[in-house]
């Protein structure tokens, strides 16, 4: 018989085959056939010795399978007590995104990433500019997808549409995009844009003195009556529903930015692999439930 040790998995099928006191349901435990159990106990046989002799029909472990499953028990236990501690132990990510993203996105939804048995812990840094690449594994950012050195992932485009408070639209009349005129609006580059993509000229606005350098603070200071913010509809949802604020036409503006994720080019590392696919799939199932 061969000194060396048998493979690892013909120990672990052997162990639930004692256990489960027939092969057919260690197969289904384990999520192989039965024909391949019984292949890798008669070539565990060929290196240890007898471990199953047959009663009938029945195939019964022997004296020394029992024994050997005893202890082999015992030592799966210990591998599995090992990479759960190792898992706990397991380095976290540092992941920087854009403060709106974060805050209005992605943070009420880690939670759902930890259910999956290959999470990792997060570090969450919310920060407009970005960071120089030895602070971080992963970056969300909003542009046109024109970061070369870098692997880029589209995820969401930038939503915008005019929101306002109920109080400042108290005594006027938005019947039509032009009637924004008569609001004071939160500076933003994309009014005009918006305004052509509702198919209207852009009448004469009258900008707010303060200019915020987030959208965060927009939805702020636009929830306050300072003026109309332009704001993506499915961040700021929340602020929607609760009626702090109110979005009076239904025309969207999505693109040409978009929200991506970036990536070190060749980072095969399955913990930033594993949460690029889980939030590739949360955008999809939140994309799939507004359709």
């Amino acid at each position: 018989m061969s000194k060396r040790l048998p493979p690892i998995e013909s120990l672990r099928i052997l162990e639930a085959c004692v256990r489960n006191a027939s092969f057919t349901r260690a197969a289904h435990e384990i999520g192989i056939t039965p024909a391949a159990v019984s292949l890798r106990m008669r070539n565990l046989e060929a290196e240890v010795g007898t471990l199953f002799t047959r009663s009938g029909p029945r195939l019964e472990p022997t004296r020394a399978a029992r024994a050997l499953a005893a202890q082999l028990a015992e030592a799966l236990s210990l591998i599995q007590a090992a990479v759960a501690d190792c898992r706990g132990r397991m380095p976290s990510l540092r992941l920087t995104t854009v403060p709106s993203f974060a805050t209005h996105w992605l943070a009420p939804r880690l939670a759902r990433y930890h259910e999956r048995t290959d999470s990792v812990p997060i570090q969450l840094d919310a920060a407009i500019e970005l960071r120089t690449t030895t602070q971080f594994d992963m970056a969300i950012r909003t542009g046109r997808g024109s970061w070369p050195d870098f692997d880029v992932t589209q995820l969401m485009p930038v939503e915008l549409t005019p929101m306002v408070s109920p109080a400042l639209m108290a005594g006027v009349r938005l019947r039509s995009p032009t009637d924004l005129a008569s609001l004071p609006l939160l500076p933003h580059d994309d009014w005009p844009s918006w305004f052509r993509s509702a198919g209207t000229r852009t009448p004469r606005l009258r900008f707010c003195a303060d200019e915020y350098p987030t959208y965060e603070l927009d939805a702020m200071a636009a929830v306050a009556g300072a003026g109309a913010a332009l704001l993506s509809p499915t961040l700021f949802a929340p602020l929607l529903s609760e009626g702090k604020l109110a979005q009076p036409f239904a025309q969207v503006m999505r693109g040409p930015s978009w929200h991506y994720l970036l990536l070190e080019p060749h980072d095969t590392r399955a913990a930033v692999l594993g949460f690029r696919a889980w939030l590739q799939s949360e955008l999809e199932e939140c994309q799939g439930a507004t359709r």
